[in-house]
């Protein structure tokens, strides 16, 4: 029996998962890590943190589950994105704590750069807006603000790196310096249409060239891991971004396809194909995950961000209208609707379609009659709402129907939220029977690297859908509840500034 090894390295833990032939998840392991909050919108990480809680995790997924390390036909990494780390070639030692993905200590850089009129460039290059989510900024950031740095870097004695760079660094014993398409695409720095570093974007940011991975296909043999780490050289074979590697995981392989992640946020990507699609409501152009396979070529995606969705529930947990998460789905289903209640969630503001920095979390709608049940209901409906903002916003972009959305995420769990956001979008909802779709993505793309799959055809076959729900509302009664929902968002918006 042969094995893949897929290390899942997120915002808060890291976890490991032992895939077989068949694409069945044999042994899984789990260890949080630190999260660093130096002041007000800063979040950073160790980077050693997220190699020591990785490898730990590695090692433990294959004492448990009794799997030699000869047995592991390769080791494919999928990781939260952006994150930017930048650490010394020859030490191997970071140089800083890594800056995560949430921090925003860029924005003001971010909207320096925007008056100077450079976000068409950045826009047209990369798919994405200017904005301190994305790598580029930070990497500046430490360079300008640490003593000395820039130097270093100028010399060629930095290396530069998203979470999978870093841990393709570490189990290589820091012979492997490289990324893959979907993560390089997130930096602000790689041009989509050329694959390539973009000079332009280097000169606009100030980075040197020197720091900079090599870029390969998500699906290739990058090389082996140090002996010494798993007890064999097992091959690197597979990298893909969490949300990529989740597209690929969910065999959202064909243009139209489209898959949604219900996390703390939500996000959507919808598969276009070999075209990229400039979006008019603020969705990002992405790389989706290259299987490098012949006759397959470069995919791309659309992307839309929800900030809010199993935060929501968090909230209503942490106001005590319920105790533990599960609570909310009874709680909501003993009401057959919210009563007119609709809660926007614009805590930290709202994504696509709107990207309102300045909008606050809004409840409106509430008479005497509103009970517990009624805002449990419009705490879930919110959610399903901004997917099916979401939804309409990467429809109208492409000129595509999507007619089905594939989902996953632990807010699958909730009958009555997938039932919800059905309703909403008018499409059927699937839930695979394999949830771990991010971490399979990472197996799907390194055992098609080392010859365990022979093509996404197997990848399909093994894809299983385990509950599918389909729309039972009104198309009318759909669209009213859209509009009243929009017209509560319009209330939110630009509170700060207001």
């Amino acid at each position: 029996m042969k094995y893949i090894l897929a290390l899942d390295q997120g915002t808060t833990s890291s976890r490991a998962l032992l895939f077989d032939a068949r694409g069945r998840l044999a042994a899984m392991a789990q260890r949080e890590f630190r999260q660093i909050y130096p002041q007000p919108g800063w979040v950073e990480h160790d980077p050693e943190d997220i190699w020591r809680s990785q490898l730990a995790c590695a090692r433990k997924v294959l004492r448990d589950s009794g799997a030699a390390p000869r047995d592991v036909a390769a080791v494919g990494i999928t990781n939260q994105r952006e994150t930017t780390l930048i650490w010394d070639r020859a030490s191997g030692r970071p140089v800083h704590n890594a800056i995560v993905w949430q921090d925003r200590r860029t924005t003001d850089r971010c909207e320096r750069l925007k008056r100077d009129g450079a976000e068409p460039l950045v826009r047209e290059r990369t798919g994405l807006v200017l904005d301190p989510y994305f790598s580029a900024t930070k990497i500046a950031w430490m360079l300008d603000s640490i003593p000395g740095l820039r130097l270093h870097a100028e010399r060629g004695e930095l290396a530069f790196g998203t979470v999978d760079t870093w841990l393709a660094w570490k189990l290589s014993s820091g012979r492997l310096h490289v990324t893959d398409v979907s993560n390089a695409s997130r930096t602000l720095l790689y041009n989509i249409h050329r694959h390539e570093w973009d000079e332009e974007l280097l000169a606009l940011f100030d980075i040197p060239r020197s720091l900079l991975p090599e870029v390969k296909p998500s699906a290739a043999r990058y090389g082996n891991c140090d002996r010494a780490l798993l007890g064999a050289d097992v091959a690197l074979a597979g990298i893909a971004g969490d949300q990529q590697a989740s597209l690929f995981g969910q065999a959202c392989v064909e243009p139209g396809m489209a898959k949604n992640t219900y996390g703390t946020g939500c996000f959507m990507l919808l598969n276009t194909g070999a075209k990229v699609i400039n979006s008019a409501h603020g969705l990002l152009a992405t790389c989706a995950a290259d299987a490098a396979l012949p006759g397959t070529g470069r995919q791309y995606a659309l992307e839309g961000s929800v900030f809010a969705a199993g935060s929501v529930v968090q909230w209503l947990r942490d106001l005590g209208l319920i105790r533990r998460y599960a609570d909310i789905e009874p709680l909501a289903a003993g009401v057959e609707d919210s009563g007119g209640v609709f809660l926007v969630p614009a805590f930290t503001g709202l994504g696509a379609p709107y990207w309102d920095p300045y909008a606050r979390g809004a409840l409106v709608g509430l008479t005497r009659g509103t009970g517990r049940a009624h805002i449990a209901r419009a705490a879930l409906e919110c959610i399903g709402l901004q997917c099916a903002d979401l939804m309409a916003a990467m429809q109208s972009d492409s000129g595509t129907r999507i007619t089905e959305l594939r989902v996953d995420g632990g807010a699958t769990a909730n009958s009555l939220l997938m039932q919800i956001q059905a309703d909403l979008i008018g499409v059927p909802v699937v839930v695979p029977r394999v949830t771990e779709t991010t971490a399979l993505g990472a197996a799907f793309l390194a055992g098609l690297a080392c010859g365990l799959w022979d093509g996404v055809e197997q990848l399909q076959q093994r894809w299983k859908a385990a509950r599918r729900f389909k729309p039972r509302l009104a198309p009318h009664e759909a669209a009213a509840k859209l509009e009243r929902w929009r017209e509560a968002v319009e209330r939110s918006r630009r509170w700060v500034k207001g």
